[in-house]
């Protein structure tokens, strides 16, 4: 597959990632988490359900792992995107007053900024065989 097409499918499983991360922000803050500790349940939410996505159809390469391994290795690796997809959304959230009012505002923002971070490492050090061949 090119590296066009896997960044099309990427992007495509990040927007599916934002809509989980929307869903599980507005659920938290329904639940009176707060927004700060409710981005990082969504956060972690919308890892999990991209590394699920990206696995099965953006890279389609068996890493020699077993699951909960490549799993956790896609989170972790996924922290430095997540770091400033946070350090975004919250800035957004601290000083825009219309994100206040729209939280899936700073949430998006958040997103487009990890999203070349989390292509790159997802690429090179996750999805790739444990094997050359």
């Amino acid at each position: 597959m090119t590296l066009g097409r896997q960044m099309l499918r990427f992007a495509v499983g990040g927007v599916f990632g934002l809509v989980v991360d929307i869903a599980v922000l507005q659920l938290a803050l329904w639940l009176g988490t707060g927004f700060y500790a409710g981005r990082a349940v969504s956060f972690l939410a919308a890892a999990s359900a991209t590394w699920a996505f990206n696995r099965r159809y953006t890279f389609r390469v068996a890493s020699g792992r077993p699951l909960l391994h490549e799993w956790a290795h896609y989170v972790t690796l996924m922290l430095a995107g997540g770091a400033v997809n946070y350090a975004v959304s919250a800035l957004c959230y601290a000083y825009l007053e219309l994100v206040r009012a729209w939280p899936a505002l700073a949430v998006a923002a958040g997103s487009l900024a990890g999203m070349v971070i989390n292509f790159a490492s997802s690429k090179w050090l996750v999805f790739r065989p444990s094997h050359p061949t």
